[in-house]
């Protein structure tokens, strides 16, 4: 913690640790069960591991942080001389993890505001850090607030999987988007908006698929000053030749972040994917 305001978000913002500790930004881990063990993700289970058990298809699912854990992660704020906490979250249309930090500030010794983001990865992440920059500058609860919702809504995140499947077997598209895309052979570019996941276009090949990513994102951000992530999941040539094809294609870029994602998003998507988080500054 930074001065009179906490910040804290959860393990799927995929904040490099030197952020977090810059910062002084708490992530509150979510879990993901691995047969019959549950691991804590970013300590417990590492992405190649993940990888691994999906393609042996294994049985792999994701669960919230408990309550309690939030609970604790707040006493420590107040403890630590926090005078209020700001707690962002990944979209609640995805994870419960809203709703149990949401339980656990009614408990708070100080004042807490829970934010639903909409958004997942380093799109949550950017939210995470701009609060952060504005409680060191000294913003007051509400403002810190107003910043990340603000950052919130100048973000586009698209990705690419190599299959619709793993979405589907966790509920996170529908079964009918699923068959079509199998049926079809298409490689889907997909993207986070409203808060859920939802087609964006239907690309014949993965090539293609990559290729039309970059077009939309460059398009997307045109001369505006923006930061960028490209997140991937056992892809990481494919995820480095699209950062430099950033570098050199958005003007207006001023930080790059490129990171494989942690188990949960993992377990969703499945090995293949590439994304790119877009952050209006």
């Amino acid at each position: 913690m930074h001065g009179p305001l906490a910040i804290v978000t959860d393990s799927t913002a995929y904040l490099p640790p030197e952020a977090l500790s810059r910062h002084g930004i708490e992530a509150v881990p979510l879990t993901v069960v691995l047969g019959d063990r549950a691991l804590e993700e970013g300590t417990e289970i590492s992405a190649r591991s993940l990888a691994t058990a999906l393609r042996e298809r294994r049985p792999v699912t994701t669960s919230r942080p408990s309550p309690e854990m939030f609970a604790r992660t707040y006493r420590a704020a107040a403890e630590a001389g926090a005078a209020g906490v700001v707690s962002l979250h990944l979209s609640a249309e995805f994870s419960g993890t809203y709703d149990a930090a949401v339980l656990a500030a009614a408990q708070s010794p100080v004042p807490v505001r829970v934010v639903d983001t909409g958004v997942v990865a380093m799109a949550l992440g950017f939210c995470a850090l701009a609060a952060a920059e504005a409680a060191e500058a000294g913003a007051s609860l509400d403002e810190a607030v107003a910043v990340a919702e603000k950052r919130a809504e100048g973000i586009s995140a698209v990705f690419y999987v190599d299959t619709l499947d793993y979405l589907r077997r966790g509920g996170r598209i529908g079964a009918a988007q699923a068959l079509l895309g199998s049926a079809l052979a298409v490689k889907p570019l997909l993207e986070v908006a409203d808060g859920r996941i939802g087609m964006l276009e239907k690309v014949r090949t993965a090539s293609k698929a990559i290729a039309r990513l970059e077009e939309i994102v460059v398009e997307r951000a045109g001369d505006a000053r923006v930061d960028i992530a490209v997140h991937h999941l056992a892809a990481a040539d494919r995820a480095e030749q699209l950062a430099e094809r950033f570098r050199s294609r958005v003007p207006g870029l001023r930080e790059l972040h490129v990171s494989e994602v942690g188990a949960v998003i993992g377990a969703h998507t499945g090995p293949g994917l590439l994304g790119a988080v877009l952050s209006l500054r």
